[in-house]
Formats: structure tokens, C-alpha cells, sequence
């Protein structure tokens, strides 16, 4: 079967003329959806009873089922959601003086190996529809009674590696007749995929982008991320401000602080020095330690001094506040963990 979260009211309207329904009855199921919040073709009383029996039997409009439910005594809340194969994901919402955020996983699994993270334990074995992230917020909005206002898609996987569903899904959840969050409260993180970069750019819209750094020089991020040594830093330098300039947005540079690792005053200055003349701030972001890497979260002395540095270097910088310190806070641990145990692999 469909799912029939993975259409654009654009391309639902295409789909309804393929299946000889009007364009207006396509609009109907959309708002339908995303307006009333009805996940049930039955209840669409303005359908006639054979249009809701013809979609009932070829498209899937069923909520993801929740596997496992965390809840943080910050008001954060860890989903492990089970997709129609099977297959395991998460999401996390988060609770802000200025919303609801909620970070969306693209992929199942992750092939980006980046040494420090929890998403990568476990290899990618697909990408998500578009509509398997549509689900992961409209199955958090049910669950908790309340609108997600802001969304970032920065769980498990890249979402570059993963464009043109990332995109669709976008489109989705920015729509009018559809969720309407703003483009400017969507962000999608990369670790630099310099090509998609260069396309993302010319989208023409006004979604943030977010560039996973975590290191001042190459040796750091070689070591820490592989994808360094396919678009090492000085070329991932110059997409950014190619990106910039093209779209004259301000791009975010992700930044999680590792113990003895890349957290001293001289990382400091070299990102400073590397981020010079670039419309950018650095958002500095706690460390969610994971057993099997064996990084460890740096003093908040060295957070302190860290941020006072670049900020008397005049780099713009946030510091972000800490969620779900108390559950499965690292971006794929519950999931891993409850892999492991299936498989017989108890921590």
C-alpha cells in the first residue's frame, strides 16, 4: 500500500487524477489530515463511502506505533517508534521558552561513521520516505495533544544523503493547507555534503542549514569524521560561503565539545581563524556520552572558556541548552539499545 503522507497536496492532486478522483477531493483528504488531524479515511465524512473504500484499501494513513516512550524531568520526550517493516527509529521533542521542537530521523541506520556518535552504531539499511517523517511529527502531535512548532532534522542519519525525500518532507510540513511550520523554524543539519549543498542552495528557500563541524582543523575531524576525507575542510570552507552568499542566509555551525579532544583554548582561536568573514554563528553543544566511543563531555569550565574565546574573537555563539540528560539522550543510544537486545547483546 501508499502512504499517503509521502504526497505534496501537489502531488496528491496528481495522484487523485491518476485514480480518475477530482483535483478538490485530493485537497479535502490533505487538510483532512493535516487540518483536523484525522488518521482514519472512514471518518472523512465529506468523501463519498466509495472514495473512502477505494483509498482505505490502497493507501496507508495508519500513525507509527509507539515502541518505547522516555520522558525527561526537563519535559523532554524520547520516541522509539517501530515502522511498518519493522525497523526501528527515533524522535525527540524538546521543550523551549519559544515552542515545541521536534528533531525527525531521515534514515534508518547511518553510514557517516562519525567516531563520536550514537547514530552510527548501527549501519544504514534505508532511507526514510518523505512520509515516514511526516509521520514521526504527526505521531508525536497525537500522542501529546499539542503542535510541533518547530522541527530539525538531525536524528539518526544524514539528511543529504537522503535529499529528495528530506525535501519532499519539507515541503509537506511547510505547506499552508498542510502542517505549516515556517521555513525559518525547519532546519536540516549536514555534515557536508558539499554537492547537495550546492543544490540545497538553490531551492529558493528559507529553511536554516546546519553544518556538523565539531573540529577547528583537519586532523580533528579526520579522526572524528570521515566525511572529512571526501570534502576536507577547506573545500567544505568555500561551499559555505558560496551557500551564504548565494542564498544570503546565516548558516550554524554545530559544535559538540569533547573532552581533551577539541575543547581547549587553541581549537578555540582555530576556529575562530576558520570561521573569519563567514555570516555564521557556532551553537556549542553538549556532549551525550556513548559507552562504545569512549568520548566524555567537557568540563564546564572549559565550555565557559571556550565560548568567552570566541566570543572575544567576535564569532557569534550560542550555547545550547541541555535535553534529556536523564533518558537515552545521545541521537540513536535507545535505539541501539533496544537492537542489542534483541539480538542478545544486554548492556
Amino acid at each position: 500500500m501508499k502512504l499517503i503522507f509521502d504526497y505534496t497536496q501537489e502531488q496528491l492532486v496528481d495522484e487523485f487524477l491518476d485514480i480518475n478522483e477530482k483535483k478538490f477531493r485530493a485537497t479535502q483528504v490533505f487538510e483532512w489530515i493535516y487540518r483536523k488531524n484525522v488518521y482514519s479515511f472512514h471518518e472523512m465524512n465529506n468523501l463519498s463511502l466509495d472514495l473512502r473504500k477505494k483509498l482505505s484499501e490502497n493507501y496507508d494513513i495508519d500513525l507509527l506505533k509507539i515502541k518505547e516512550k522516555q520522558v525527561s524531568r526537563d519535559g523532554t520526550i524520547k520516541y522509539l517508534f517501530e515502522l511498518k517493516d519493522g525497523g526501528l527509529i527515533e524522535s525527540v521533542l524538546m521543550v523551549h521558552d519559544y515552542g515545541r521542537s521536534l528533531c525527525v530521523t531521515s534514515q534508518l541506520g547511518c553510514n557517516m561513521g562519525c567516531r563520536f556518535c550514537a547514530s552510527g552504531l548501527l549501519k544504514k539499511q534505508r532511507n526514510l520516505s518523505s512520509g515516514e517523517m511526516v509521520n514521526q511529527v504527526l505521531t508525536v502531535m497525537n500522542d501529546t495533544h499539542d503542535k510541533v512548532t518547530h522541527v530539525v532534522i538531525m536524528g539518526t542519519g544524514e539528511p543529504f544523503d537522503n535529499y529528495n525525500e528530506v525535501m519532499n518532507f519539507v515541503y509537506i510540513i511547510n505547506h499552508a493547507k498542510g502542517l505549516a511550520i515556517g521555513a525559518r523554524h525547519i532546519t536540516v543539519s549536514t555534515c557536508g555534503l558539499i554537492p547537495q549543498m550546492k543544490k540545497f542552495a538553490k531551492e529558493g528557500l528559507q529553511i536554516n542549514l546546519a553544518i556538523s563541524l565539531h573540529a577547528s582543523h583537519d586532523n580533528i575531524r579526520n579522526e572524528l569524521m570521515p566525511i572529512n576525507k571526501t570534502y576536507p575542510m577547506d573545500e567544505l570552507r568555500k561551499a559555505m560561503k558560496d551557500y551564504i552568499n548565494a542564498t544570503n542566509r546565516r548558516l550554524t555551525i554545530e559544535y559538540i565539545l569533547l573532552k581533551g579532544v577539541n575543547d581547549e583554548l587553541i581549537h578555540a582561536r582555530q576556529l575562530a581563524h576558520y570561521l573569519r568573514g563567514l555570516n555564521v554563528y557556532v551553537n556549542l553543544i553538549p556532549y551525550n556520552a556513548v559507552d562504545e566511543h569512549g568520548y566524555q563531555q567537557s568540563k564546564q569550565s572549559d565550555v565557559a572558556a571556550f565560548k568567552s574565546e570566541l566570543l572575544r574573537l567576535k564569532i557569534n555563539v550560542t550555547q545550547r541548552k541541555e535535553h534529556g540528560r536523564d533518558i537515552d539522550g545521545a541521537c540513536g543510544q535507545l535505539r541501539a539499545k533496544k537492537v542489542g537486545e534483541s539480538n542478545g547483546n544486554h548492556r
